[in-house]
């Protein structure tokens, strides 16, 4: 296989596993919906990389990062597809990102047929709320581009020097690896992979608040 046909046969199962058409279908929150969800952690400020990584063939399938800073804890999911009624989200920036709904991601992403692996740094209070304003500016992301948003985000950060744009999760993820004070790990789940039976049985837990917010999107629709 030339490079350019595994580039392309790689970027195809980066739309079938996580990357895929951004946000279309569901209405961005609005302003004062986004600053109702927002949730500030008391952890200290922090990056997570999330990389999605094929079971089979252990190719990575998509990249995302969780942004804990002072004023707000919120998910980038470049293209993603963990979307529901209930959740709070505008251009893939996910708000109100709660220890459960932290779970949540990295439930619905890890299971039979992919793991997650999960890289933590802590970064200076300024860093942090650096990130948050690129994700926040960057808008909804193409196909595909995952990782290229990502890369393209952490890049711009100091203390991630190291960081060159990339479109393959692992290969970014191998170059945090490494880094003074970086927490890896990896999430696995027996779990079918139909990723929306997860999501939906979560927002059955959510019980009253996820009712208030379907009935929300509902409206919106």
């Amino acid at each position: 296989m030339t490079f350019r046909a595994a580039t392309l046969a790689g970027l195809a199962a980066l739309s079938l596993a996580g990357c895929t058409t951004p946000s279309a279908h569901t209405p961005n929150a609005t302003e004062a919906e986004i600053a109702e969800a927002a949730y500030r952690h008391d952890g200290p400020p922090a990056i997570t990389l999330y990389t999605m990584i094929n079971n089979r063939s252990d190719a990575g399938a998509h990249s995302s990062m969780m942004i804990n800073a002072p004023s707000q804890r919120v998910i980038f999911d470049p293209a993603g597809s963990v979307r529901a009624s209930w959740l709070v989200e505008a251009d893939d920036v996910i708000y109100g990102i709660t220890p459960k709904i932290a779970e949540v991601y990295e439930g619905a992403h890890a299971r039979e047929t992919y793991r997650v692996r999960v890289q933590r740094i802590e970064v200076p209070p300024e860093v942090a709320e650096q990130a948050l304003r690129l994700v926040q500016g960057y808008g909804a992301v193409s196909q595909s581009q995952c990782t290229v948003a990502t890369s393209g985000v952490l890049k711009q950060l100091p203390g991630f020097e190291q960081v060159s744009s990339t479109w393959f999760p692992n290969k970014l993820a191998d170059q945090l690896a490494g880094m003074p004070g970086l927490e890896d790990r990896v999430v696995r789940d027996t779990d079918a992979d139909d990723k929306r039976l997860a999501i939906a049985a979560y927002g059955e837990e959510l019980g009253a608040s996820g009712r208030t917010q379907a009935n929300r999107a509902q409206a919106n629709q």
